[in-house]
């Protein structure tokens, strides 16, 4: 016969940590999510959205001018995402998933977003952060705009003649849980 023994204190100790720190990673919990935020030699959060400085901006296979270059982007304030960083530059990744480096001051911290680049459907612009608002506008994918603020859930964005409310699932720019100020 083979006996069978439930482990003892270390053994309870050890769960009961873990069920503590799943429990604050599954409810969001800020300690462990501070513990969790990675910042680049720059001290600034990694990986993070940015746009573009100019209208030419050449994107490289590597951090260097001696790396050649993969393509240009001809928009200023063009949203991108900055995954890493080496030196004075920045791997970027743009709304298509596509990467390379980008000398860091042609980078700004004006954040914008693009409106739903995955989707060949219009997105309602709403004039209130609700589903049940009045739609003012619907803005065609791969729109660019300015956020004002974002609640995460929904975000207030706004061009040269409009305003309102997109769902923040919606964006490229901004993360899905994000609060912007």
């Amino acid at each position: 016969m083979v006996e069978y023994r439930l482990p003892g204190p270390p053994f309870r100790l050890w769960a009961a940590t873990l069920v503590t720190v799943l429990a604050l990673a599954c409810a969001g919990g800020g300690a462990l999510a501070q513990v969790q935020v990675q910042k680049g030699p720059s001290g600034l959060p990694l990986p993070r959205f940015v746009s573009l400085k100019s209208n030419e901006v050449n994107v490289r296979v590597g951090p260097g001018t001696d790396y050649g270059i993969k393509w240009t982007f001809t928009r200023e304030g063009w949203p991108v995402e900055v995954v890493q960083e080496f030196d004075n530059w920045r791997r970027i990744r743009d709304s298509d998933g596509a990467e390379g480096w980008v000398y860091h001051s042609l980078l700004a911290s004006r954040r914008t977003v693009l409106v739903a680049p995955w989707r060949t459907d219009p997105v309602p612009l709403r004039a209130r952060p609700d589903d049940e608002a009045d739609v003012t506008a619907m803005l065609q994918p791969m729109v660019m705009a300015d956020v004002d603020n974002c609640d995460k859930t929904w975000c207030e964005i706004f061009g040269s003649n409009w305003r309102g409310f997109v769902a923040q699932k919606t964006l490229f720019g901004v993360y899905p849980n994000e609060m912007i100020d």
